[in-house]
């Protein structure tokens, strides 16, 4: 009687198949979840838009928006960049704030024989000043404060007309003042005021920064809002 040959691998039992068909699944669903996990979103939009009969994705603009200058800035900028050519660099001097942008104009410049009439130098400074205030000021609200400071050493160098220190820095102003006027400006923008010598600049006694204490200021003031 032949003998039963014997199995050399015997079989897995069907149960394991199974598992190991669950496990390839579940293998392949986490892979499956790592790749959309990583996958770059602005990509995948674009390609599945392909497949909905209009185009959803769209490209992200930037807008790159300027740099916004204040007011006060830019006026000053503007003014330093034409009268410097005119003036000499002692004859002005210039600053600005949130609230105003100033000229200050010294009188060794400015005013004839230390009176108040205004120098051929001052007019072509004067002139440069008035174009950049005409160019503005239908564009943005603003008031121009003229200052005179004068400082008398000698009261009987000063013009008929003129009674004491106030009285000349009031008539500087206004000969500033009107030259700007007539050079265009708006005059509903203007008033004016003066000092005399009660606001010096420099206190020591030095004979040439006493004279830079005679002087006349432009302040160009941004218009505040008033609330309703």
């Amino acid at each position: 009687m032949a003998r039963k040959k014997e199995q050399e691998c015997p079989s897995i039992p069907g149960w394991l198949v199974s598992f190991g068909d669950l496990m390839s699944l579940l293998l392949t669903f986490f892979i499956l979840l790592y790749a959309m996990s990583t996958v770059d979103v602005t990509k995948a939009l674009k390609f599945l838009s392909y497949f909905q009969g209009e185009p959803n994705f769209k490209q992200l603009k930037i807008n790159v928006v300027p740099p916004i200058v204040p007011f006060s800035t830019d006026v000053v900028t503007k003014i330093k960049k034409r009268i410097k050519k005119i003036l000499p660099s002692h004859a002005f001097q210039m600053s600005v704030t949130s609230k105003y942008a100033l000229v200050r104009l010294f009188n060794d410049i400015m005013f004839e024989d230390d009176g108040y009439t205004l120098t051929p130098k001052a007019k072509e400074a004067l002139n440069q000043i008035a174009q950049v205030l005409k160019n503005i000021q239908n564009k943005q609200k603003f008031h121009i404060k003229v200052v005179g400071h004068a400082f008398i050493e000698d009261p009987e160098n000063l013009p008929p007309d003129v009674q004491d220190a106030w009285d000349l820095s009031i008539k500087r102003a206004e000969a500033v003042a009107m030259y700007l006027m007539q050079k265009g400006v708006d005059p509903a923008k203007f008033y004016l005021t003066g000092y005399g010598d009660t606001k010096p600049l420099y206190t020591w006694n030095n004979p040439m920064l006493k004279r830079r204490n005679n002087r006349v200021e432009i302040y160009i003031e941004v218009e505040k809002k008033v609330a309703p």
